[in-house]
């Protein structure tokens, strides 16, 4: 018993170190971790991959705030419009069968993905807007992310990080902190629902906190070192990887093994193309897209 849980302590730390540097990705982790590594119930993974991300969040917004990378009128705005999605998303969740919200949440982490890699070329990539997003756009986006939330145990910032730096046009290293303090907000809205009908394992709580805390600390101070460009297809990639592999786990065979197969297949064309430039034959779809 002891082994399994050093290991869902040691790589929760990994989890945090993620969630620190890219602003997101720490539920896309820890929702499989605790599920998968941890043989928590979905629903209990879930309400736990909450509280762990929610603290984590919290902790990496003041350390990213220190070093001006936190918009706060535009945080807090999406964060409040969220909860208020995130708790009406939890109380669903509760309701909903464990492998129809696993199943929901790789299929929008895919979606989120392809999307944050086609917008490679946003304003947001130069960080030259710098003005805050119209309110209306805050309000509502962050009330359909916080939802998502609610509902499959996301964090969001699989979903935050591209709105705010895809939509808002926010620069990536802000999208990155203001993520923070939009997850931590909605994190603990999405708990609260959950523990409607959820008792999670305090103790475990308390141990994968602690650790994906440190992991997090780590990650904000790597976050400023690593240019912009790479951090944006970094998280697309590790979205996409993540997204099909929970499907890959989730669907029944042999829908799983080729799923697999397929997205494995387009990300070897993808980074052959990348490879040929301008001579990649799907060159002209990419400019006409």
């Amino acid at each position: 018993m002891e082994f399994p849980v050093i290991l869902v302590v040691g790589l929760t730390a990994v989890v945090g170190l993620t969630l620190g540097l890219l602003g997101g990705g720490g539920s896309i982790l820890m929702v499989p971790l605790l599920a998968y590594v941890a043989g928590l119930p979905p629903k209990e993974a879930i309400a736990v991959s909450l509280v762990v991300v929610g603290a984590t969040s919290l902790v990496g917004a003041f350390a990213h705030a220190r070093r001006g990378n936190v918009r706060w009128r535009t945080g807090l705005l999406f964060g409040a419009a969220g909860m208020g999605g995130a708790f009406l998303g939890g109380l669903a969740g509760g309701h909903v069968p464990g492998t129809v919200l696993m199943v929901a949440f790789a299929l929008m982490m895919v979606a989120t993905a392809a999307a944050m890699l086609r917008g490679g070329g946003s304003p947001a990539g130069g960080g030259e807007r710098h003005g805050e997003p119209p309110l209306w756009r805050i309000l509502a986006d962050g009330l359909a992310v916080g939802a998502v939330t609610g509902l499959v145990g996301a964090g969001g910032g699989f979903l935050v990080v591209p709105a705010l730096a895809l939509l808002g046009g926010l620069p990536m290293p802000v999208a990155v902190g203001t993520s923070l303090l939009v997850i931590a907000m909605k994190s603990f809205a999405g708990l609260t629902g959950y523990l409607a009908s959820v008792s999670p394992d305090w103790a475990l709580v308390a141990a994968v906190t602690a650790a994906a805390v440190a992991g997090s600390l780590v990650g904000t101070r790597l976050a400023s070192r690593v240019p912009e460009a790479a951090l944006r297809r970094g998280f697309g990639v590790f979205v996409l990887v993540m997204g099909v592999l929970v499907l890959a786990m989730e669907l029944p065979a042999p829908f799983g093994a080729v799923l697999a197969a397929t997205a494995a297949a387009v990300a070897a064309l993808g980074a052959v193309c990348r490879l040929l430039g301008e001579y990649c034959p799907l060159a002209p779809l990419r400019a006409g897209a």
